[in-house]
């Protein structure tokens, strides 16, 4: 459970900027692995690829921006549909800073961007979804 005293901080960066100890606890969220990176370059925590988007969804998205906003309400009935993996997420957040590493271009309509927005009703105080039904 997250106390409600503590702030929490989600941000994301792409996996090909440098590491930086101020990014805390740093979470993979491609389904594939970044293409030349190692992981001692990468330095995740955990790679959680249950949390990306299915590749049907994936491929479907293509990084259309016409198709972000259909995109994410897919990518969220596929979240709500493995609350066990969100709530495996949402209790490391427990910990401070999250950082969700991604690999696409685009800074501003992919699946990291993406999946904070979901998470963070789930961390508002005032939120009533929970991750474990």
């Amino acid at each position: 459970m997250i106390s409600p005293d503590l702030m929490i901080d989600i941000r994301t960066k792409r996996v090909y900027e440098t590491a930086n100890p101020d990014d805390g606890l740093r979470v993979l969220v491609d389904r594939l692995w970044p293409r030349g990176m190692t992981k001692e370059r990468m330095q995740a925590d955990l790679w959680l690829k249950d949390l990306a988007p299915s590749s049907e969804l994936r491929k479907w998205f293509g990084h259309d921006r016409s198709r972000w906003e259909s995109f994410k309400l897919r990518y969220f009935l596929e979240l709500d549909a493995i609350p066990q993996v969100v709530a495996r997420l949402l209790d490391e957040t427990a910990q401070g800073r999250l950082t969700l590493l991604f690999s696409a271009q685009d800074l501003e309509c992919n699946q990291a961007v993406a999946l904070r927005e979901y998470l963070l009703p789930y961390l508002s105080t005032s939120a009533e979804r929970d991750p474990q039904v």
